[in-house]
Parts: structure tokens; C-alpha cells; sequence
């Protein structure tokens, strides 16, 4: 079977894209790993199909999975998503999707993309001591503020908390955080990838509440990522948010087919 797809990225983070509106993409655990392997597949951060809409009303479902084959919700996924949906459709210019969470809305502006997420009704402060804030927006994460987010060791402390009993079973996203001038600076270890990631959507959302909440920064928050800088628009209230839109680019980088 030939397969055909396009890779984009949002931020670096990068994604295999495939329409999928016939619903025929054979999907198994072995087939989305390989796949997503940056040496013997395509590679990417996760592989994406755009489905036929699944709700009224919707323009299509977007169904993503980790490089693990695990399923979730993706900020920076979505956002590419609508783009590369709005291409096949006459560049529209707005779209209603639905993901593993629920229902998204995807928007130009400006030429970058902006996308819904879901109220986060689930924020804890200090929940692994003062420095730590744990935040669920369709991903899990915890926000870990330090004195400069270059200087951790990423690859052995992002397990670490990764696979805490704390957020056992299904672990956690884990971004170290500071702000600097203004901005909020942000590195990620991404369950699923089980690496380092140039960007996280969730989790620059994630940073942009704890921020938020911490009184550190008013909105909209400017987040710097290392693929990127990205804006985070919501309002906080009753220990939650509401109006939560991620805004900022997205790349085609090219369009392929592999055997399958």
C-alpha cells in the first residue's frame, strides 16, 4: 500500500499528516511507531489523520497519536491540523473539529493559527512542593519553576517526574519553566515522545495558567520555546480558565508517500 502524507511543524514540533477522510489509514500500534521513527520511518512528534467530522456541525475529527501510538490531545498538532484541513478546502478560513478531548475551534489570523482548547477546570499549585504547579488542558502536565530552564539536565530529570507515583498510572508531561522580561521561557519532556520536544502546545498553555496564576504575568502571555515563540489568550477564574486560545505559526515542510 502506498501511503501519501505531508509533514509540518508548528514551532518544530513536527507531524505527520495524512487525510484520512475515507477512513482507510490501517491503523496498529507497529505500523504509527514506525512510522514516527527518525531512523527508519518518516519521523516526527506524532502522527495525525483528518477524519470525516463526527458531530454536527463539525468540519472534520482530528485523531492523533504519539510517537508511542498512544493517543492524546496536541496543541501545536491541532494547530497544523486546521492548516493543512483549511488547504484542502479553499483556505478556509475557520473551522469546528473534534479531538480526543472534545470539541476545538481552528482560525487564521494573521497568518498564523490560533485553536480553542478546552476549559481547565484541573489546576493545582504547589502540588509537588512550592516550586511545582500541576495543570491538565487535555494533556497532563507539571510546571516545574527554576532559575534557568538551559541549565537542567532535561533527559535525566524529565523521567524522573515523568514516571512519579504521584501521577501514576499514565505519568505526565513535565516542562521546567522561568519568565525572563516579560515572557514566559519554556523547555519540554513530552510523554508519548519520551524526549525533548522544540515545542509543546498543551504545554505552552499549561505555562502560560501557571504563570497566570502565580501573578507573574497578565494575558495575553507570550511563551519562548526552543522552536519558537507562541501566545497563549485566557482568563482565569474559579481556580480554573476559560476562553484558552493557543496562537502561532505553523510550516508545510513537504509533501511524500512511503510503502506501506
Amino acid at each position: 500500500m502506498e501511503l501519501r502524507f505531508a509533514k509540518w511543524h508548528g514551532t518544530g514540533n513536527d507531524f505527520i499528516v495524512i487525510d484520512d477522510g475515507a477512513a482507510t489509514f490501517p491503523v496498529s500500534d507497529d505500523l504509527v511507531q514506525r512510522l514516527c521513527d527518525r531512523h527508519f520511518g518518516i519521523g516526527s512528534d506524532g502522527l495525525i489523520l483528518i477524519q470525516a467530522p463526527r458531530e454536527p456541525g463539525t468540519d472534520f475529527h482530528m485523531e492523533f497519536f504519539n510517537p508511542d501510538a498512544s493517543k492524546s490531545f496536541c496543541g501545536n498538532g491541532s494547530r497544523c491540523a486546521f492548516a493543512f484541513w483549511s488547504g484542502l478546502n479553499h483556505a478556509a478560513r475557520t473551522a469546528r473539529f473534534t479531538a480526543i478531548d472534545g470539541e476545538h475551534t481552528g482560525t487564521w489570523r494573521d497568518g498564523e493559527v490560533a485553536v480553542s482548547l478546552r476549559d481547565v477546570t484541573l489546576m493545582k499549585r504547589g502540588s509537588q512542593g512550592t516550586d511545582v504547579d500541576f495543570i491538565h488542558n487535555g494533556s497532563p502536565h507539571e510546571l516545574v519553576w527554576v532559575d534557568d530552564p538551559a541549565a537542567v539536565e532535561i533527559m535525566e530529570e524529565g523521567p524522573k517526574r515523568r514516571y512519579a507515583p504521584a501521577h501514576a498510572p499514565g505519568g505526565t508531561n513535565v516542562n521546567f519553566l522561568r519568565v525572563q522580561d516579560g515572557v514566559v521561557d519554556m523547555r519540554t519532556y513530552e510523554r508519548g515522545v519520551e524526549a525533548e520536544t522544540l515545542s509543546c502546545g498543551t504545554g505552552v498553555v499549561a505555562a502560560a495558567l501557571s504563570a497566570l496564576g502565580r501573578g507573574l504575568v497578565q494575558a495575553p502571555v507570550a511563551v519562548r520555546a526552543p522552536g519558537g515563540r507562541l501566545v497563549v489568550e485566557a482568563v482565569l477564574s474559579n481556580g480554573g480558565a476559560s476562553a484558552v486560545q493557543l496562537i502561532g505559526p505553523v510550516a508545510f515542510v513537504f509533501n511524500g508517500s512511503i510503502s506501506i
